[in-house]
């Protein structure tokens, strides 16, 4: 046990690293597992042949490269588009494909038209077949929900999940695809009809017992904002959440209490314990039923939640610490952490590249190395006010620990997190304990009416205190610029100046120094690879944007409502990609010149200048009635390109013209933003 725990750090780093290898490197199935196999033989021939003073080196190394070469085995399996039942494997054009039967197995939080879910592909035009795909049904007063492991058939297409269109976009496509789904289908109430089926799994379980859940507190009066509420803290599920409360949550810097993770999973944990601690009397209570019980309401727990990968890390972990407990054995928090890791990737890969499973885990080793140093920086006698300097401590090492990744992914920072998470979190502990309670009595049909109109109220005080703290605008940092490099570097900083803390040497100090240095260069770098001009149309349904990049400003002109203009997020994200400071917004022009060409713009009015413009870009907007053959032949353009305020059909028929013409065309519906450099 002594050997495990020393080496399982090392030894989930090199899985992690076999992940990384699988997910970013073509190799067969055959290759990996040939090369684990190789991998495998040499490690066992080093631990039979070899003597003691001759394995501790060639032992160590085919140990580490038989766990990579686990890792991208592992990855491989787990990946579906390798299975020959696949069905982007068959034959025939995916998209071609019109009788599909499928099982509903995930419900997703909706937008503004669909209601989404996960479904696995049963039959495709009669063949069995598998993989997932996204289900977009029409949101309508008639509407059906569906329900998971209920099967059901239609005849509509399967389309792509359409790309990003615009720079530094969020790219769905890609997420999807990282959670081995390719493709979607759009469906109205009318477009689908429910088969038979007679099987059930463990998610089907716990929906239903969701459902039920929900059927009987629906019977108490409580608000739907309430409700939406008690669902993502109990139940794990968010997509009843409204976007305004959501946003609230997201400024106010408490989104993470919306998601089931370590925190509620460790406040049900202690729950639990105290709990059973009446069960010690017994003989076999402390170290044998205690455990057991402890560890199957926790998964119990996880499967009701959904079994995410932030609470599934959780349970796991404290599981371990439950299963130490049971052998009497002292547990090391790094290696319980480690271990958890490696179980979880084992199982599932592809949670490595999952947002939320990344910031869990970073935030809990932030909080084992960080929190007792901040903790130690002063002592009261006070234990209340002790007990808030505890929270405090936690609620700042655990943003130290995520920050960089949240500036990463989401490009904000909330300035007030501390003021919430000193009000959050020991409500939360108070929501999680009288929740459980509530819904324990709401199903036996014998909850008071005083006890859930209390519990009503405390969520309804949470919400509000979140609504004032989101009000403060100014303390949250928005559109900040952080790449990949400042990510990787911003932990660099932080893990040399925890080391320069705890050590306190001149080694450790030269470290961190030499951190800081390499961050400094970073930004320069940074700085200096978008020091450079550039001519962009952009992708906008019905409009017409066009920037101009000059070193770190950009000049907008564009066809859009000038209040929406300000706040859209493809401007937004194009910002704050390019690290752009300055930037001014104006009407459209005729005409733009960049470097040694002109960009023409043709609009509805299809009335455009041609003296001194023979070498020039040609910009079609708002679908003006022109002649493009005429227009070709009296301008001689370079390229032809169309935006998307153009009618589609006008769009083909041009397109058509200028394969004809033999020059080249540009649809930004189809290839996204037309960028100059």
């Amino acid at each position: 046990m002594k050997l495990l725990n020393f080496n399982i750090i090392k030894l989930t780093t090199c899985l992690i690293v076999g992940v990384l290898i699988g997910f970013y490197f073509k190799i067969s199935i055959k290759t990996a597992l040939f090369l684990f196999l190789i991998v495998f033989v040499g490690f066992c021939l080093c631990f039979i042949f070899l003597k003691q003073k001759k394995r501790n080196y060639l032992f160590g190394v085919f140990t580490f490269l038989t766990f990579v070469a686990l890792g991208i085995i592992n990855t491989k399996i787990n990946d579906e588009t390798l299975h020959s039942s696949h069905y982007i494997n068959l034959k025939n054009n995916v998209e071609t494909y019109n009788d599909i039967s499928f099982k509903v197995t995930k419900r997703l939080k909706p937008d503004a038209y669909n209601t989404k879910y996960i479904a696995e592909i049963l039959n495709l035009n009669k063949a069995k077949s598998s993989g997932q795909i996204l289900i977009n049904l029409q949101k309508d007063s008639i509407a059906q929900s569906l329900g998971i492991d209920h099967i059901y058939f239609t005849n509509n297409k399967l389309n792509e999940v359409v790309k990003p269109k615009n720079p530094f976009q969020f790219d769905y496509n890609n997420y999807l695809k990282q959670r081995n789904v390719y493709h979607q289908i759009y469906l109205s109430n009318d477009e689908f009809i429910e088969l038979k089926n007679t099987s059930k799994s463990i998610n089907g379980y716990a929906d239903t017992f969701r459902n039920r859940v929900n059927e009987k507190l629906k019977n108490y009066d409580f608000k739907t904002d309430v409700l939406a509420i008690i669902n993502a803290l109990l139940l794990g599920q968010r997509q009843d959440i409204s976007p305004e409360i959501y946003n609230n949550y997201v400024n106010a810097g408490v989104i993470h209490i919306l998601a089931v993770s370590g925190l509620h999973v460790g406040i049900i944990f202690l729950i639990l314990n105290w709990l059973f601690k009446p069960l010690h009397r017994f003989k076999y209570g402390k170290h044998l039923i205690k455990p057991l019980l402890i560890i199957l309401i926790l998964w119990s727990f996880a499967f009701v939640a959904g079994l995410s990968p932030s609470v599934t890390r959780a349970v796991t972990m404290f599981s371990i610490v439950t299963c130490a407990q049971f052998l009497k054995r002292p547990t090391n928090i790094y290696n319980t952490i480690s271990i958890s890791i490696f179980l979880m990737l084992l199982v599932k890969p592809i949670y490595l590249f999952d947002v939320g499973f990344q910031m869990s885990y970073l935030a809990v080793l932030a909080i084992v190395s960080v929190q007792p140093m901040l903790y130690k920086l002063w002592k009261t006698p006070n234990l209340v006010i002790d007990k808030f300097w505890q929270i405090l401590t936690v609620t700042i090492a655990a943003q130290l620990g995520v920050a960089p990744l949240g500036l990463f992914y989401f490009h904000q920072f909330p300035g007030l997190f501390f003021i919430s998470n000193l009000v959050i979190i020991p409500v939360l502990g108070i929501i999680l304990g009288l929740g459980i309670f509530v819904i324990f009595l709401a199903l036996l049909d014998s909850l008071p009416e005083v006890i859930a109109e209390v519990f009503s109220f405390i969520i309804d005080t949470l919400n509000a205190f979140i609504v004032w703290v989101a009000q403060f605008e100014t303390f949250l940092l928005k559109d900040v610029s952080f790449s990949l490099y400042h990510l990787l570097v911003s932990y660099l900083v932080l893990i040399s100046v925890i080391f320069l803390w705890k050590e306190k040497t001149i080694k450790y100090l030269n470290y961190a120094l030499m951190s800081l240095l390499l961050y400094s260069s970073v930004m320069l770098y940074t700085k200096h690879q978008n020091s450079y001009n550039e001519f962009i149309i952009f992708n906008k349904n019905r409009a017409t944007i066009i920037g101009e990049k000059r070193n770190t400003n950009l000049q907008i002109t564009h066809s859009f409502d000038s209040l929406k203009m300000k706040s859209d997020n493809t401007l937004k994200n194009y910002k704050v990609g390019r690290y752009i400071n300055l930037t001014t917004i104006d009407n459209l022009n005729f005409v733009y010149p960049f470097k040694d060409d002109y960009i023409l713009v043709v609009d509805s009015l299809g009335v455009y200048e041609t003296k001194k413009l023979m070498s020039k870009y040609v910009l079609l907007t708002n679908s003006p009635r022109i002649n493009l053959n005429r227009l070709i032949d009296s301008l001689k353009p370079k390229y032809i390109i169309a935006d998307a305020s153009n009618y589609k059909s006008y769009v083909q028929r041009w397109k058509t013209t200028c394969m004809n013409k033999k020059i080249p065309f540009h649809s930004t519906y189809e290839k996204g933003a037309f960028v100059l450099k």
